[in-house]
């Protein structure tokens, strides 16, 4: 049995956000929803089909409600980062993959 050691820099915070992730190799988005995040990363749900890999950069799209778009500017938040994980664990029980990703 393998002990994880925990390299998270920063409090994550538990939220469910419905995010869409570019993925410039695939030259598409791809729907998801975000299931916790602090300051330095993100992890989402995706599902099976997103041709994500660790490595990979990707921009995070974080939508915001009308009301906040007409405050801020802009209708989205979006976040560059670096995929550094990749959780094909729950693939058979729901069809999602997780995946873990670092802000730039």
């Amino acid at each position: 049995m393998q002990a994880l050691i925990e390299q998270r820099k920063d409090t994550r915070s538990n939220v469910t956000w419905p995010v869409s992730i570019w993925i410039p190799e695939a030259n598409r988005f791809v729907i998801g929803r975000s299931c916790n995040i602090s300051k330095t990363g993100v992890f989402v749900v995706l599902p099976i089909t997103a041709p994500v890999r660790t490595g990979r950069i990707v921009e995070v799209n974080f939508p915001r409600t009308e009301a906040l778009a007409k405050e801020k500017g802009q209708f989205a938040r979006i976040k560059s980062g670096r995929v550094v994980r990749v959780d094909r664990t729950s693939l058979l029980e729901n069809a999602e993959i997780g995946v873990g990703i670092a802000f730039q």
